[in-house]
């Protein structure tokens, strides 16, 4: 997927309706779309104008004001086009249904593409003509893969991702025992379901340590009934009490190791995670369960390889000293 902008979504919405309204409406003998090629070209001469055009910085405010009329023109052009295609599409969908089309899921997937394009410009209308700053939860950031989150890592380098945060629970042998595909959660919501799961599956269960995303007040609290130990740093300034519990030896050594997941997490990232090459949500998971499998495989035959290295190291020694 490319980086998502209002623009750059409504072409995306607005080129998939005009192939797909195209091709049934040639299929059924509608008349109206022969030149889809020509349309697509028109739209997308408009948006790569509309996205090369920039606020002007110029302190001269006739300058400033100026440029943004230019700009202005330049998006209610592209949105007037836009608009043109999805009415006409709309109109396409009502005869081809009148005609019998029975390709159901393609006049779904029109419809679904409409829907996306109208919300495309209502946003883009409030954006530039009307000033307004449109609401992150309003926001989609793929029309392909509506479940697709604006992740945000704060990391040097990587600022932010795109896609789904997974939260994984792994033990001191390296198996990754529990995952969590997160949908539009954060980890302090998710810190003590998790466990919970966990724990059903694995009753010996009874410690755990994690990042300091998942402290909230009240997460300690039904952790430590579900735990025998809870290693959760608190986030902001410490109090005396909390200095002397996370200073404490058994506190520090669990968050000394508590690195090694990061190589999990690289680990599953290697093993398939990295960019997901299938569709929709389900897909997403069945990705993500595939590279838990076969991260836990590897540690296994890594595992498995030792014993036998071990076995062959330990033959190699009885021979030399028979000799």
């Amino acid at each position: 997927m490319h980086f998502p902008t209002d623009i750059n979504l409504l072409l995306d919405a607005v080129r998939k309706l005009i192939e797909l309204t195209a091709r049934l409406c040639s299929a059924y003998g509608i008349d109206g779309w022969r030149q889809f090629g020509h349309n697509l070209n028109k739209t997308k001469k408009l948006y790569r104008r509309a996205q090369k055009l920039k606020s002007s910085n110029s302190r001269d405010e006739a300058k400033k004001a100026k440029q943004q009329e230019i700009l202005k023109a330049a998006y209610v052009s592209y949105l007037e086009v836009a608009q043109e295609f999805i009415e006409r599409a709309q109109a396409s969908i009502t005869l081809l249904e009148q005609k019998g089309c029975c390709e159901m899921l393609q006049l779904l997937m029109i419809k679904g593409y409409i829907k996306h394009g109208q919300r495309q410009i209502d946003q883009i209308k409030r954006r530039v003509l009307l000033g307004e700053v449109i609401p992150h939860s309003e926001k989609v950031f793929s029309i392909f893969e509506e479940h697709t989150e604006w992740i945000s890592k704060g990391k040097a380098g990587v600022p932010q991702e795109l896609g789904l945060k997974v939260c994984i629970v792994e033990d001191q042998y390296r198996f990754i025992l529990h995952h969590r595909v997160m949908e539009r959660e954060t980890d302090d919501q998710i810190a003590v379901s998790i466990t919970q799961e966990a724990k059903q599956r694995f009753a010996d269960l009874n410690s755990c340590s994690y990042d300091k995303g998942f402290h909230n007040a009240t997460n300690r609290g039904e952790l430590e009934t579900l735990l025998d130990r809870v290693v959760l740093p608190k986030k902001g300034k410490l109090s005396q009490l909390d200095k002397e519990r996370e200073h404490s030896p058994e506190f520090m050594q669990a968050r000394r190791r508590h690195s090694g997941v990061e190589s999990a997490i690289n680990a599953v990232e290697n093993h398939g995670l990295d960019r997901c090459l299938d569709h929709g949500m389900e897909g997403f998971k069945r990705y993500v369960a595939l590279a838990v499998v076969a991260r836990n495989m590897q540690v296994l035959g890594r595992i498995l390889q030792q014993k036998e290295l071990k076995r062959l190291k330990k033959r190699q020694r009885h021979y030399r000293l028979a000799a």
